[in-house]
C-alpha cells in the first residue's frame, strides 16, 4: 500500500485527480476529473504502481489513503483557514497575478506566506512517506513550489521533477516577491524543473544566477555539492485523438447541428471559452466584437459570438468584479444591438462536460483565444483536434503559450482592440483554400506533439537522472597525546 512506501511513481499536485460526488441518497463516491493531465500520467502510473497526492477539496476532514479505479490517491487535509491563506490568498492573489503579467495588483501578506510554506512541508512530508526507494516524484505547479527542496532534504533518494503550468516571470516581475529567493530554492531541490516555453526556462536559469549565487551554463545549473539542475521547455498538449474521436461522435455531431439551430442557423459562429479569469481577456474580446456589430461588419441576424465563461474562485473579491463587468457589458451590448431571438452575444456563465465542449468546437466557425497572458491555453488545441475536416479558423493571442506552436493561426495582442477586429474580419472572410491550409497544418502539430509524448518524455528524462552518490565521511586522524 503507497503509506508503505511502495510507490514508484509519486505525483504531488494541489488537487487529487477525483472530484467528491454525494448522491441523493447521501452516499459519497468519487468521481474522475476531466482533464488531459489525469488522462496522459494515469497509463505510467499503473505501470509503476504510482500514487497522486492531493488536496481532495473540502476542509479540516482527515482521509485516509484509498483506490479508487486502480489509482492510489492520497489525500491531504487543509483547513478553511489554509485554504483562504494558501489557496485563495498566497497562491491565486500572490504568485497567479504576478506571474501573468501583473495584470492585477498582487498582494503580498507574511501570514498568506507562512501558510503556504506550512502547507508545502505537509505535501512533502506525505510524498515521504509515500514514494518508494529511489522513486521518481513529479510536482506540479505554483502552489507547491516548496515541495522539491523540503522533499529532497527528507528523501535524497529521490529522482524529483517540478512542472510549472501557468507562465513564469522575467526578473522584473518576480523581483517583486519579497520571498523570492526562498521560491527559487525550493524549486531548486528538483533534477528538472520544467516550462511551458523556453523563456520561462531562461527566466529561471537567470534569477537563479543573480539571485542565489550558482553557476549556470544554457539550461543547466550546478548546485555547490555539485548536483546539476536542469530547466527546459516542454510544453504541454491534450489527448489529441480523444478529443478527435469525440467530434466525430455521431451524438457529438447531432449536438453541434442542434446548437446551430438553437442560434437561429447564422451564417457565422464565433466561440470564446474560457475560465473567468482576469488573465484572459474576455472583456476586450467581447468589446472588440461589439464594435464589429455596431459599425456594421457583422449583422445579428447572420452572426453571434457564444462566450462561454466556467465560473472561477468566486470567494475572491477581484474575480466577482470581473463577473459584475462581463455581465453589464454582455447586457449592455445585446440591449443595444440585439433584436428579439438575435442576441449579439450568447453568454453562458456555466461549466459544461468534454461531449458538450466538442459540440460547441464543432458548431463554431471562428475560435477566439485572446489572453493576456497564458502559460498554454489547451482550449485552442482542443478546437484544434475537434476540426478534423480542416475547417474553421483561430484566432490567438501571441500571449499564450499555444502561439508558438500554432503559429499559423491569426495572431492577436489583446491590447490592440483594432487589431482584434481586424484578425476576426480577416479570419471571416479569408478564402476557404486558406482557412484548410492554417487547420491543417495546425492539426499536424496538435496530434504528433500530444499530452502523452509530453508526459512520457519528461518522465524518460527524469528516469534517466543519476542519483548523487553521498559524500564519504572519513574518519578523523588521531593524533598524538
Amino acid at each position: 500500500m503507497t503509506a508503505s512506501g511502495s510507490a514508484d511513481l509519486v505525483i504531488v499536485a494541489n488537487r487529487l485527480p477525483v472530484d467528491r460526488v454525494v448522491d441523493t441518497d447521501g452516499t459519497l463516491r468519487w468521481r474522475r476529473s476531466p482533464g488531459g493531465l489525469v488522462s496522459a500520467l494515469e497509463p505510467v502510473m499503473r505501470v509503476h504502481q504510482g500514487a497522486w497526492i492531493g488536496w481532495p477539496g473540502g476542509t479540516d476532514e482527515e482521509l485516509e489513503p484509498f483506490v479508487e479505479d486502480g489509482l492510489q490517491l492520497v489525500p491531504v487535509t487543509l483547513s478553511a483557514r489554509e485554504v483562504e491563506e494558501f489557496y485563495e490568498g498566497f497562491s491565486n492573489a500572490t504568485l497567479w497575478p504576478l506571474y501573468h503579467d501583473v495584470v492585477a495588483k498582487p498582494l503580498f501578506k507574511r501570514e498568506w506566506w507562512e501558510a503556504y510554506k506550512r502547507v508545502n512541508q505537509r505535501f512533502a512530508e506525505r510524498a515521504a512517506e509515500v514514494a518508494a526507494p529511489g522513486a521518481m516524484v513529479w510536482v506540479h505547479d505554483y502552489q507547491m513550489q516548496l515541495v522539491p527542496q523540503m522533499l529532497r532534504d527528507l528523501r535524497p533518494d529521490l529522482k524529483i521533477g517540478f512542472f510549472l503550468h501557468i507562465p513564469f516571470p522575467p526578473a522584473e516581475l518576480f523581483n517583486q516577491l519579497p520571498w523570492r529567493r526562498q521560491v527559487l530554492e525550493g524549486l531548486l531541490g528538483a533534477d528538472i524543473v520544467g516550462f511551458h516555453l523556453p523563456g520561462g526556462a531562461q527566466n529561471f536559469v537567470r534569477l537563479v544566477r543573480t539571485r542565489v549565487g550558482h553557476k549556470t551554463h544554457r539550461d543547466l545549473i550546478t548546485l555547490p555539492d555539485g548536483r546539476p539542475v536542469r530547466a527546459g521547455a516542454y510544453p504541454i498538449s491534450i489527448d489529441a485523438s480523444d478529443f478527435e474521436d469525440l467530434a466525430r461522435s455521431p451524438e457529438v455531431t447531432r449536438r453541434a447541428e442542434a446548437i446551430r439551430k438553437a442560434l437561429g442557423n447564422p451564417k457565422r459562429v464565433l466561440l470564446g471559452v474560457d475560465r473567468l479569469d482576469y488573465t484572459k481577456g474576455i472583456y476586450p474580446r467581447l468589446r472588440a466584437y461589439a464594435e464589429l456589430v455596431a459599425d456594421g461588419t457583422f449583422d445579428v441576424e447572420a452572426t453571434v459570438f457564444v462566450q462561454v465563461a466556467t465560473p472561477s474562485r468566486e470567494r475572491v473579491d477581484e474575480y466577482r468584479r470581473m463577473r459584475d463587468e462581463i455581465d453589464m457589458l454582455v447586457g449592455r451590448v445585446n440591449g443595444d444591438l440585439g433584436r428579439i431571438g438575435r442576441p449579439a452575444i450568447s453568454y453562458l456563465h456555466s461549466s459544461y462536460p468534454r461531449e458538450e465542449m466538442a459540440a460547441l468546437y464543432r458548431a463554431a466557425d471562428i475560435m477566439v483565444v485572446t489572453p493576456y497572458r497564458d502559460g498554454m491555453n489547451l482550449v485552442c488545441k482542443e478546437y484544434v483536434a475537434c476540426r478534423y475536416d480542416n475547417d474553421g479558423a483561430l484566432v490567438l493571442s501571441e500571449f499564450a503559450g499555444a502561439a508558438h506552436e500554432l503559429s499559423q493561426a491569426w495572431l492577436v495582442n489583446p491590447y490592440d482592440i483594432n487589431g482584434m477586429k481586424a484578425a476576426i474580419v480577416e479570419a471571416a472572410t479569408a478564402d476557404p483554400k486558406e482557412i484548410t491550409r492554417r487547420m491543417k497544418a495546425m492539426r499536424k502539430t496538435v496530434s504528433e506533439h500530444d499530452v502523452d509524448r509530453w508526459a512520457t518524455g519528461f518522465l524518460d528524462e527524469l528516469d534517466a537522472v543519476k542519483p548523487m552518490k553521498p559524500p564519504i565521511r572519513r574518519r578523523p586522524r588521531r593524533t598524538a597525546g
